[in-house]
């Protein structure tokens, strides 16, 4: 795959939402971007906090312009003792939760990101959805 189209946006997307209700019984918001952080697709599970709107966009945006996981700019962070601003972009978060979406070449597609869940689990299935489209 070379590229993320709006079709396999919404199908990650719905992988997602599946997981969260299967695995954890619970409501989730899911974003999907392409490469750059663009919002390519976007659901809301009835229930789903509102506030995890903007969340779950600014995970799949952090995680696509870090080209990281939320969760390991997150420990980089920490470990660096450094803030997210310090990258002069008022967009990025790194709470966990985003996972970058690659090729098997290891091209950055785009990238998803979950809230809604404890962070843990969030970035569990982010995780596994990137993961699952690597395998294909």
């Amino acid at each position: 795959m070379q590229d993320l189209s709006l079709e396999h946006a919404q199908a990650l997307a719905h992988l997602a939402m599946t997981k969260a209700m299967q695995d954890h019984g619970r409501p989730i918001c899911v974003a999907v971007c392409d490469e750059r952080g663009l919002l390519l697709a976007f659901a809301r599970v009835p229930g789903a906090p509102v506030r995890g709107v903007a969340i779950a966009q600014g995970k799949a945006y952090s995680a696509a312009r870090m080209g990281t996981t939320t969760a390991a700019l997150l420990e980089r962070l920490h470990r660096e003792k450094i803030e997210v601003g310090y990258f002069c972009d008022p967009a990025l978060t790194a709470l966990p939760g985003g996972s970058p979406l690659k090729n098997a070449a290891g091209k950055l597609l785009g990238a998803i990101g979950v809230s809604g869940l404890t962070s843990a689990e969030d970035q569990a299935i982010t995780d596994g959805v990137a993961a699952t489209l690597l395998a294909n």
